[in-house]
């Protein structure tokens, strides 16, 4: 059998040289192994392998045999060059596409792509491999891989419900690392000790507080929070968002995802920790020195990165509204409320009176008003136009005074 396709890379060469500097001659990145092998020398003596290597991209996040499937004695790489091949063409493009967004552009392909490469992703690496395969009972590879393949689209409803942030590092001397588990999530009440965070498990992105974190390049990350996180952040962070269930339909508005919200050094660095915390055992950056994040952030302040809400969306542009209607050419319509349940499926509410869910909204746009400042963290498309980049006076002073609002529960502090 030919050895073609048979070096498979769990994170593709050409996402690698997103994060290489375009003025880097050697096209290399600086690779830290996080869990160092020992090895004993012909005299006895244990030592550690190196941990740092400078490498291309080549060379690292790949195993041989990863995707090879075996029938007795025969052998397959269909899954490298066919799925992961049409997986990863148009995935590229999608990075690319959204790397570079700015409303009012809507590109659906891009969207669709985007999703089903995110969510292949997140399967596909030896982590995502390691917690299918505890999901699934299976240990067995050809039966593993044939799951991952069915359950590509797992993550696409939950992350499409989403309020969608593309953050820039541009104003920051330090840029984003990438590891070995390129889909990051991070829920500010699992710490990386909890049992949330040991070995190959995440925070279920249906959690209510927990963010998805996607570097698309070396300055740019796209960051996705449940909506219902947004609208009230003074609820229990582990709790499920309502409809947690995955492989579905879902609805996306490309006008509400929020853009130009420059990052300051401190903040791609918490990033950068919250990366290589939830990384599986190699993270590799473009320069040696971002590798090492905790120099500049304790982890004993990962409930209170940023307040508490180093990821969040600007709430000020979050539009509380209820559901969706949609009318086919056929004549026939269907509905989705604000989180993807259709009518007749319980708990779903179209046109639902303001609630309790509403005032958390308003009330959290005045904390984050206080917080933050008039300067938005964060611009979406409303009325055909990008929001303001600063709220006026009289703007501020009401969103301020949102804060005041009662929202019938004890805010939660920040531990």
């Amino acid at each position: 059998m030919s050895s073609e396709y048979r070096f498979n890379h769990y994170v593709p060469e050409w996402y690698q040289k997103r994060f290489i500097s375009d003025h880097q001659k050697e096209r290399t990145l600086f690779r830290l192994d996080l869990k160092p092998e020992n090895f004993t020398d012909s005299r006895g003596v244990t030592h550690q392998k190196q941990s740092l290597h400078r490498l291309g991209p080549k060379k690292f996040f790949a195993e041989n045999d990863l995707y090879t499937t075996r029938f007795g004695d025969l052998e397959s790489t269909a899954i490298e060059k066919l799925f992961f091949g049409l997986i990863d063409t148009n995935g590229r493009k999608a990075v690319e596409y959204f790397t570079d967004f700015a409303h009012p552009s809507i590109n659906k392909d891009a969207f669709h792509a985007l999703m089903i490469y995110m969510s292949t992703q997140k399967l596909r690496t030896p982590k995502g491999l390691d917690w299918l395969s505890n999901v699934v009972r299976d240990e067995n590879r050809n039966n593993l891989l044939r799951k991952m393949v069915d359950l590509r689209q797992l993550f696409c409803a939950i992350w499409t419900e989403c309020v969608w942030q593309i953050a820039v590092a541009s104003e920051s001397d330090t840029k984003f690392i990438i590891s070995d588990h390129p889909i990051t999530v991070y829920n500010r009440c699992c710490g990386p000790r909890s049992g949330w965070c040991r070995g190959f498990n995440d925070p279920d992105i249906g959690l209510n507080a927990t963010h998805t974190l996607f570097p698309l390049s070396m300055e740019k990350v796209l960051i996705l929070t449940n909506l219902t996180w947004v609208r009230n952040p003074y609820q229990s962070e582990i709790r499920w968002r309502p409809n947690p269930t995955m492989l579905r339909d879902a609805i996306f508005n490309f006008t509400e995802i929020q853009t130009m919200r420059h990052l300051t050094e401190q903040e791609v660095r918490e990033i950068n920790f919250i990366i290589k915390s939830r990384a599986y055992r190699y993270i590799a950056a473009g320069e040696e020195e971002w590798l090492y994040p905790e120099n500049y952030v304790s982890k004993a302040d990962w409930f209170k990165y940023g307040h508490g809400y180093l990821l969040m969306p600007d709430p000020r542009g979050v539009v509380y509204s209820t559901g969706i209607m949609i009318g086919g050419k056929n004549g026939v319509s269907t509905a989705f409320d604000a989180y993807g349940r259709r009518p007749g499926q319980e708990g779903f509410e179209f046109d639902a009176p303001v609630d309790d869910e509403f005032n958390t909204l308003q009330h959290f746009q005045g904390e984050f008003a206080n917080l933050f400042g008039p300067y938005r963290r964060g611009r979406s498309f409303r009325h055909i136009s990008l929001d303001n980049e600063k709220d006026d006076d009289e703007y501020h002073q009401y969103h301020l005074g949102l804060e005041k609002i009662p929202y019938g529960r004890k805010k939660r502090r920040i531990r």
